[in-house]
């Protein structure tokens, strides 16, 4: 990874993601010494680190700056598979256990950060400099892309620097000796190569051998392992909402509830729409190659500049091939969506004007503004047909719950389901059995009315459930208690444990037997060869024997 970051250390892109990326780990860093708020309370803690609780939220921050980091590093390539082969989880909580530790020991300590260091510190981080220099505005501004003050920013500061000193100090408490070196050495170069074979119970299948009266005996002895679970049938009426939205009535005060109490559904976030061409550059291209494209990419821009059509432009230059067919048009995008340093020039551009020369990863870009949509709340007039929609469905929810509770209500002394859906107008369906926090064919997974299906007396009506689908007003249809099978009920299943068992105690008698061998002076080789079993070893591939 270093290697990439090295390739890439003179790409603006890299430049600006590290400044993200730097402030980010501080905020990170920062949190894991903040007080606990009621929330983490409730929630529980990620860990306990000498008894101090490190939440969740502290962990998924420095979790997901690691996760930002190396995506825009690997960019394409970062995947699950990659995501899990770096072990970003681990090292996440890694760094959490570390950092509390040694911020604990400072405090311990008393050891303390001068203020000529912090600024020091502050002024010597790349984010913060333009041409290796301490910019204070390049400072305000990427502390204000972080929605961060100067006073936050620093006091967190502080707090890296304080880990960094205590870190310092136990490194030099630490003694290494010559017999220390030298038992690191060996333990990263010495090697023993070691024969071996694997006793896979499946190599012994075919050893074993099933008659009636072993497994009948068999079965007898593990009776309890094939106990069948307790099961229940359910008979139900479900009321669907859909049926219910003809009764559904609603004044504007209503639906300006409605749209007051959802603001968050009509936001409009901040968007331009833009065009661009590409001059494509690629990710290891020497120098001259770059100055050549760099050209090539000032003359598209001087034409553009001189007035020349800018889709004609697209189609003869750009190689985004994705956009070309759209004269390089991107459509509206939000903050986010593109590489920053491309998705900056974008935002400062008015409809109609050109950018400069933008270098991101993938090369020069030459921008035009073609709109802006300024952040904001849709108003009520133009969302009044889908608030109405959302009200009607909303309602006929109640509706159809309101309907089941009477039908609850007037015969849950009886548990007259026929009652209540003839009342209704309603079918009664039903269940397959189905075990305890087992899905239930026509409902699907619903713990709240499997929790009840087992509980209930037979006859008993339970109350309604809400689901996405309707409301559910059911009943017990029949009940299967827990019981041990006869053996032609679940023969498969103890053919399967049967060989199972046998398989496994073939292997470790074989095994037992190999290395009785061994220690009689038998070589391995020859035991295994006579066994027709392969010898593997640390060093190299398998082989026969």
């Amino acid at each position: 990874m270093l290697d990439l970051i090295r390739k890439k250390q003179k790409s603006v892109f890299i430049k600006l993601a590290f400044a993200v990326i730097i402030l980010s780990f501080i905020i990170g860093y920062a949190m894991l010494t903040a007080p606990g708020d009621s929330r983490n309370e409730q929630q529980g803690f990620a860990v306990s680190v000498n008894d101090l609780n490190i939440g969740f939220d502290e962990y998924e921050t420095v979790y997901s700056n690691l996760y930002r980091l190396y995506q825009n590093v690997y960019r394409e390539q970062f995947n699950p598979a990659l995501e899990k082969q770096l072990g970003l989880r681990q090292q996440a909580l890694d760094t959490v256990i570390e950092q509390s530790l040694l911020l604990q020991e400072g405090q311990r300590l008393g050891t303390k950060v001068s203020r000529e260091e912090l600024i020091d510190s502050i002024a010597q981080t790349p984010a913060f400099q333009d041409n290796g220099v301490f910019s204070k505005e390049r400072y305000l501004q990427v502390l204000s892309y972080q929605r961060m003050t100067p006073d936050d920013f620093e006091s967190r500061q502080e707090q890296l620097l304080l880990a960094e000193k205590v870190r310092d100090a136990i490194r030099g408490q630490v003694e290494v000796n010559d017999e220390d070196i030298v038992e690191e050495y060996r333990r990263q170069n010495e090697k023993v190569n070691l024969a071996f074979v694997s006793l896979t119970p499946a190599l012994f299948e075919t050893r074993v051998t099933i008659d009636e009266k072993s497994l009948a005996d068999f079965f007898g002895a593990n009776q309890e392992n094939f106990r069948l679970p307790e099961t229940v049938a359910l008979r139900y009426i479900l009321f669907e909402p859909a049926r219910y939205a003809k009764d559904v009535t609603y004044t504007e005060e209503d639906l300006d509830k409605f749209y007051r109490r959802n603001l968050d559904k009509f936001e409009i976030p901040e968007q331009v729409k833009a065009s661009h061409i590409l001059i494509k550059v690629p990710l290891d291209a020497d120098q001259a190659t770059k100055d050549r494209k760099l050209k090539l990419a000032e003359k598209v821009l001087a034409e553009v500049r001189s007035g020349k059509d800018f889709a004609a432009l697209v189609r003869q230059y750009s190689d985004d091939q994705g956009t070309i067919a759209q004269d390089g048009d991107l459509g509206f995008f939000s903050r986010g969506i593109m590489v920053a340093d491309f998705e900056k020039a974008a935002f400062a551009l008015k409809p109609g004007e050109i950018s400069d020369i933008v270098t991101t990863p993938f090369g020069y870009h030459i921008i035009r503004g073609d709109g802006y949509i300024e952040a904001g709340i849709k108003p009520l007039t133009d969302v009044l047909e889908e608030i109405k929609a959302d009200v009607i469905v909303a309602q006929s929810q109640q509706l159809a719950f309101e309907k089941a509770m009477d039908a609850f209500n007037i015969n849950r002394k009886t548990g007259d389901l026929e009652n209540a859906a003839k009342a209704n107008d309603l079918g009664i369906k039903e269940t397959n059995f189905f075990e305890r926090e087992a899905s239930i064919d026509g409902l699907g997974e619903v713990p709240e009315i499997s929790a009840a299906a087992f509980t209930l007396a037979d006859g008993e009506l339970a109350r309604p459930v809400n689901l996405s689908e309707g409301v559910v007003l059911f009943a017990v249809k029949e009940r299967r208690p827990s019981r041990i099978p006869e053996l032609t009920e679940v023969r498969t299943e103890v053919e399967q444990a049967y060989r199972q068992q046998h398989t496994e105690d073939l292997a470790r008698k074989t095994a037992a037997d190999l290395l009785a061998g061994v220690d009689s002076g038998k070589s391995l080789a020859d035991q295994a060869k006579a066994l027709h079993l392969t010898v593997e070893e640390t060093w190299r591939k398998p082989h026969s024997i």
